[in-house]
């Protein structure tokens, strides 16, 4: 039987041992972890039965993922879950941009921007048409060329520019918010990308979490991949190439100077340099809090939006973001807020719930932002430092030992600039292939990049498997190769 063996078991290692074990491989996943899953674990922290979420928590492109939604993973456990706000983004004189699942509903509340909001996102309305276009690889020909022109041409833009599309404060900060995940100051191209990315997809789909914590999507990939006759094996670290047994296909969902350590003179120079040239965007300082009673938000859609995003005005996001772009630790940092109990109360510990919330810091961040984040969600929620009974601290040292790809605190794996966005670690027509025959790279660090969709390991995978059958039809009779 075709073997392979994957390297690292977060959302897009699993995706791509699942897709390769569909095909009928014989596959199994080294995991240096004790447990599953890179940053899609939970756990239950602070008080007994309050579970938290370790680094990603709310899923607008997981759930539409044109991957995922091809497995039946709900046979395995998963269910999605909706709050009954998906985001709000609070202003200091109490007033809010309030995104909805609902195009029509997020436009109704914001006055006189509701016509320029609805046609930026009427593109959502045929978001499956083209969704595999946006996540996948940008550099080839799309299924569906003219609709994803119309979705694509304004993430072009810096979100700067494109914020000037609105006229009143709350659209701006609601879309700046937004544009903000991209770890990117909001005056460079291409910043728009990813903000627009995410509320397209949420009006689609909505912003919901996993029930029972993220850690059922990877726990779902794992049942899955279990039943088509995978393995798994966890406390496995490799070091370099020769810790893995020989196999026909090898992937590795890590960042690409890992694989650039493990594979050595085996990668071609000129990879070798790109990979280890690969660059780092700044870092996430993590606060996870025992609330009594829940957030006391002034803005009462705060109280039922899944996601808060923390940052005041627009002009404020993109300062902030430029700052610790620079290395510099802005005193009102860009803060995201995940109330996942709301739409998941199972939870919570009675009148105890758990709050997720993490700064923008600068790369490597080396001091503690837990006063600035609390005082952030203070100025939106006055009273909230009272209501705390616990909280627990993850900064980007901690964040870079609890998962490697996650260097300098960097959990979206590489500075999502131009280049790294489009072409990911180095220019070339597929992102996924390392130049060693057999191994690719499969990691948040390739198209299309962050989140629990699993569609970077899916398109690694697909490639992996063209090659093979090419290498087979050149070399029929030559046995499996054993670069691995």
């Amino acid at each position: 039987m075709t073997t392979a063996i994957v390297v690292g078991s977060g959302p897009n290692g699993l995706a791509a041992a699942t897709a390769l074990a569909r095909y009928g491989m014989d596959v199994t996943v080294f995991e240096a972890a004790d447990e599953i899953g890179g940053g899609t674990r939970s756990s239950e922290a602070i008080v007994p039965g309050l579970l938290h979420d370790h680094c990603s928590a709310v899923h607008p492109m997981a759930v539409g993922s044109p991957f995922l939604r091809t497995l039946g993973l709900e046979r395995y456990g998963l269910t999605w879950r909706w709050p009954e706000i998906d985001c709000v983004h609070p202003l200091d004189d109490g007033d809010a941009g309030v995104l909805h699942r609902s195009i029509e509903e997020t436009a109704e509340g914001l006055g006189s921007d509701a016509h320029r909001w609805r046609r930026l996102f009427r593109p959502a309305k045929s978001f499956d048409d083209w969704a595999a276009d946006i996540m996948g690889p940008l550099v080839r020909i799309p299924d569906h060329p003219l609709r994803l022109a119309r979705f694509g041409a304004p993430t072009a833009l810096p979100a700067s520019t494109l914020a000037r599309l609105f006229r009143t404060e709350k659209a701006r900060a609601l879309f700046g918010g937004a544009a903000a995940h991209a770890f990117r100051p909001l005056h460079l191209p291409m910043t728009s990308a990813i903000g627009l990315g995410i509320l397209t997809a949420g009006h689609r789909y909505g912003w919901p979490v996993a029930a029972g914590g993220s850690r059922a999507i990877t726990d779902a990939l794992a049942a899955l991949l279990a039943d088509l006759g995978g393995k798994i094996e966890t406390g496995v670290r490799v070091r370099k190439i020769t810790d893995l047994p020989p196999a026909d296909i090898v992937m590795f969902d890590l960042a690409p100077a890992a694989v650039a350590d493990i594979l050595g003179d085996r990668l071609p120079p000129r990879v070798a340099r790109a990979y280890r040239r690969f660059r780092h965007g700044p870092g996430a300082f993590k606060v996870d809090f025992a609330v009594e009673c829940g957030v006391p938000w002034t803005n009462p859609h705060a109280r039922e939006a899944g996601t808060v995003h923390l940052g005041g005005p627009y002009e404020e996001v993109a300062r902030t973001e430029r700052e610790v772009h620079a290395g510099r630790m802005p005193d009102r940092p860009f803060v995201l807020v995940g109330q996942q109990y709301l739409a998941d109360p199972g939870r919570s510990a009675g009148a105890v719930h758990p709050l997720w919330s993490y700064a923008h810091v600068p790369h490597g961040y080396t001091g503690d932002a837990t006063e600035a984040i609390i005082r952030q969600i203070e100025r939106f929620a006055p009273g909230f430092r009272d209501r705390v009974v616990g909280m627990a601290v993850r900064t980007t040292t901690e964040f870079a030992a609890y998962n490697p790809n996650y260097v300098g605190g960097d959990i979206v794996t590489g500075a999502k600039d131009i280049r790294q966005l489009v072409f990911g670690p180095r220019i070339a027509p597929n992102p996924y292939a390392t130049g060693v025959p057999g191994m690719y790279l499969c990691s948040a660090a390739t198209p299309p990049g962050p989140g629990a969709h699993g569609m970077c390991g899916a398109h690694a995978a697909r490639n992996a498997l063209r090659d093979l059958e090419r290498r087979r039809d050149r070399v029929p009779d030559r046995g499996r190769n054993t670069e691995g």
